[in-house]
């Protein structure tokens, strides 16, 4: 299976500090792949390489055949990748439907002028993205909510809202970034099959990262582990959750050793 992905030799730094170091990655087009590690591992950061948000210092990131870092945010968006965020970033004071026409703005092809004098093609593009926009609301399940101010939806919802938005630029790769953080064990179940759906109904490339192992282990077909900006380990869930390095990284080097010495 083609690759739609493929990060070479990434590094991104901050100052004296490496928070990507000279990262490697490669994902399959049509799969559910993790990136994996505790916290303050790079994984967002390297999420900010892919999307334009940061400039990386070393390295390349390729994109169905065409390389990207460095460019703007608005320029990757439109290359097909999009993404949510660790913290819910909607628009909290604009209904649901307006935070998804938000998201649309890439595709847009009318100009400014038209919209002020909302000419027919304009009119008709408005209708158009409407369409689409309550299409998704019900696609996410959140089907009469769209008058409803995204501050007073549940917090699920909200996380469902961010996921519609990102979904309406057309994405061929979704980034999520710890999308069932904060939510109960019901929540999660349902958010880790909805996030099995996106893939299967949309046919889209999915890319997480995520501290709740049985969501990764659940549904990821890869797992890469970063720690301290590094690839430590990467394979399929059963051959990570059996690494040493990787027991240590979460659990300490005591862990990992009495894992070794439990297998003599």
């Amino acid at each position: 299976m083609a690759n739609i992905l493929t990060a070479r030799n990434v590094t991104k730094t901050f100052g004296g500090l490496v928070a990507v170091n000279d990262f490697t990655l490669d994902i399959a087009e049509n799969s559910i792949s993790s990136v994996i590690g505790p916290n303050g591992a790079g994984k967002t950061t390297f999420f900010n390489c892919v999307t334009g948000f940061y400039k990386v210092d070393e390295g390349e990131i390729i994109f169905n055949s065409e390389q990207i870092q460095n460019r703007r945010t608005d320029v990757v968006t439109r290359k097909g990748i999009s993404r949510t965020y660790q913290n819910i970033r909607l628009f909290s004071n604009m209904s649901a439907i307006e935070n998804i026409l938000v998201g649309q703005h890439p595709r847009l092809k009318t100009f400014w002028a038209e919209a002020v004098w909302k000419s027919k093609r304009f009119r008709n593009e408005e209708l158009t993205a409407l369409e689409e926009a309550r299409r998704l609301l019900r696609f996410v399940g959140l089907q009469g909510m769209g008058d409803t101010l995204a501050r007073n939806l549940p917090y699920g919802a909200q996380r469902r809202l961010e996921i519609a938005r990102a979904l309406a630029s057309l994405p061929k790769l979704l980034l999520l970034d710890e999308p069932t953080a904060g939510m109960n064990p019901n929540e999660t179940g349902e958010m880790t099959r909805f996030i099995q759906h996106l893939r299967d109904e949309l046919g889209i490339t999915i890319l997480l990262i995520e501290h709740d192992m049985r969501v990764v282990m659940g549904i990821s077909e890869q797992v890469t582990v970063l720690d301290y900006g590094s690839k430590i380990a990467e394979g399929s869930p059963k051959e990570i959750q059996s690494n040493p390095r990787v027991i240590e990284a979460y659990l300490g080097r005591g862990a990992a050793s009495g894992l070794k010495a439990g297998k003599r």
